[in-house]
């Protein structure tokens, strides 16, 4: 399996430097739940949500304190540590999205940052296929990246269909912003084909 580009396309102590990163931004006071506040109106209360490339937890945290059953990974360890320290209660888990092997399925999966554009080039529809595989039958997977960064919409897509998921919808924000062609940011919601 190859290695993800978090590892080759960033530099020494960078993970260090995302964690902390994350922290001053809550002690300042700023939202850093819009993409969680998305799933949480799209799923029932106690749902199965499984935050997929969690990073320092962020997401699952706010998801789990609402009363959801949250499961994070992340093929980064430093990330999972942060995110054991500053949000307990998730099953956090180190694992690549590539071998994405869990028990059961979710209602839910959230890919927020820009996931998809970190995982190991060539994977994109090999982690489609295992969110399809941990995906209930009724449910959705929400996906966020930068479409400036190697991974257009377009092909966004095709490795979805190849990985047994349809686009439901798209928009250009968390904050609801109907998709346009010069958008900058693509948020997918997927659901099986």
């Amino acid at each position: 399996m190859s290695t993800p580009r978090w590892f080759t396309d960033t530099k020494d102590g960078h993970s260090e430097w995302y964690v902390e990163r994350f922290r001053t931004m809550a002690r300042e006071g700023a939202d850093l739940a819009g993409e969680a506040r998305l799933v949480d109106a799209m799923v029932g209360r106690g749902s199965r949500i499984l935050d997929a490339g969690c990073g320092p937890g962020r997401i699952g945290g706010y998801l789990h304190s609402v009363g959801h059953d949250v499961t994070g990974v992340d093929v980064d360890p430093v990330l999972i540590a942060a995110a054991e320290q500053d949000h307990p209660g998730p099953r956090w888990l180190v694992q690549d999205l590539a071998g994405l092997d869990l028990d059961g399925v979710f209602d839910a999966i959230v890919c927020a940052g820009n996931v998809m554009v970190f995982v190991a080039e060539g994977t994109e529809t090999t982690v489609l296929r295992n969110f399809r595989a941990h995906l209930a039958d009724d449910g959705f997977a929400v996906v966020g990246f930068h479409t400036n960064r190697g991974l257009t919409p377009e092909r966004f897509d095709t490795h979805a269909k190849d990985a047994g998921l349809r686009t439901d919808l798209r928009l250009a924000t968390w904050d609801v912003r109907p998709w346009h062609d010069d958008a900058d940011f693509a948020v997918t919601i997927l659901r099986p084909a």
